[in-house]
C-alpha cells in the first residue's frame, strides 16, 4: 500500500483491503519507513508533530495481538487534546476504535545521548493520566507487527489530563520510577469497572517504557528526537476496549495521577 493510500485510510476511517501481513509484513524497518513517509506527508499539509505514542509495552497483551515487542508512532496537534480531568472527544473517522489508560510524559528538554533513567528524569517536565484512542485499519484487529507500525502504531487520538510537575512528585528518577510502577488504574465504562491494571505492566514501569522508546527512536534519524514540549504516551495498563460515540469512559488511577474521563462524540 502506498503512503498516499495509508494516509487516505487514516483520513476517512476505512478498512484496508488487505490481509494481515500484506502492508507492513515482518520487515519492521520497511514498515517504519512507510510510517515516516506518511509523517512527512502530514507535515507537508500543515499538521505538526506533538510527540509520540509507544504501543505494546504491556507484555500481558502481546500474545492476544500477536505482537511481541513495543512499537511507536507520531502524536499530532490534530490528535492531541489537553484537559483538567474530563472532556468530550470526537472519534469521527476513526476505524474500529478502542480506548486505553496510559501514563503520559511531557518533555522539558532533549535527553542527552546515552541517557539513563537519571538523565531522562532531568529532561521530563510533567506526568499526567492519559486516555489514548487506538484504531486498526485491518478487520477484527488482526494484524502483523509491521502492519501496526505502518498504521502509525494504531494511534488515533490522545486525551491528556491534569499535568503534575515530576519534581513535585519525586526527587529522583528512582523515586518516580517506583511511584509510577506501583500505581494502579481501574478502567470504567459509565460506572462499571471493566478491567484493572498497574504501571508495572508497561515494561516494569512507565519511566522505563519511556527510556526504551528513546533508545528505539534514535535508531531512526528521520523521525527526529525528543524535544522540549513533546508529549509521549507510554502504553496501556490494561487491554484496549472497544468504544462507541455517546459512551463515557474513566481511567481511575491511584495517587498521584488521579482520574481522567472522556465522553465520546
Amino acid at each position: 500500500m502506498t503512503p498516499e493510500a495509508l494516509l487516505a485510510h487514516i483520513d476517512h476511517g476505512c478498512l484496508w483491503p488487505n490481509a494481515p501481513g500484506e502492508v507492513g509484513g515482518s520487515d519492521l524497518a520497511a514498515a517504519y519507513a512507510q510510517s515516516l513517509e506518511v509523517r512527512r506527508m502530514r507535515i507537508a499539509r500543515g499538521e505538526r508533530p506533538a510527540g509520540y505514542k509507544v504501543g505494546f509495552t504491556n507484555r500481558l497483551i502481546w500474545e492476544r495481538y500477536n505482537v511481541y515487542a513495543p512499537i511507536w508512532g507520531t502524536v499530532w496537534n490534530t490528535t492531541l487534546q489537553l484537559c483538567d480531568g474530563h472532556d468530550t472527544l470526537s472519534i469521527a473517522n476513526t476505524c474500529q476504535p478502542r480506548v486505553e489508560p496510559e501514563a503520559v510524559f511531557g518533555m522539558r528538554a532533549t535527553p542527552k545521548q546515552g541517557a539513563d533513567l537519571d538523565a531522562l528524569f532531568d529532561a521530563i517536565d510533567w506526568v499526567a493520566p492519559g486516555l489514548e484512542i487506538v484504531q486498526s485499519h485491518l478487520p477484527g484487529w488482526k494484524f502483523a507487527s509491521g502492519d501496526a507500525v505502518a498504521d502509525n502504531s494504531l494511534h488515533a487520538r490522545l486525551l491528556v489530563g491534569r499535568r503534575f510537575p515530576v519534581r513535585e512528585l519525586a526527587a529522583s528518577a528512582t523515586e518516580l520510577d517506583r511511584i509510577l510502577a506501583q500505581s494502579t488504574v481501574e478502567l470504567l465504562k459509565a460506572d462499571n469497572v471493566v478491567e484493572s491494571g498497574r504501571g508495572a505492566n508497561v515494561l516494569d514501569g512507565p519511566l522505563r517504557a519511556l527510556l526504551h522508546f528513546l533508545v528505539e527512536l534514535r535508531r531512526f534519524p528521520d523521525a527526529g528526537d525528543l524535544q522540549a514540549g513533546d508529549v509521549v504516551t507510554t502504553g496501556t495498563w490494561t487491554d484496549a476496549w472497544s468504544i462507541q460515540p455517546e459512551e463515557t469512559w474513566t481511567a481511575r488511577f491511584s495517587a498521584p495521577l488521579g482520574a481522567l474521563s472522556v465522553t465520546l462524540e
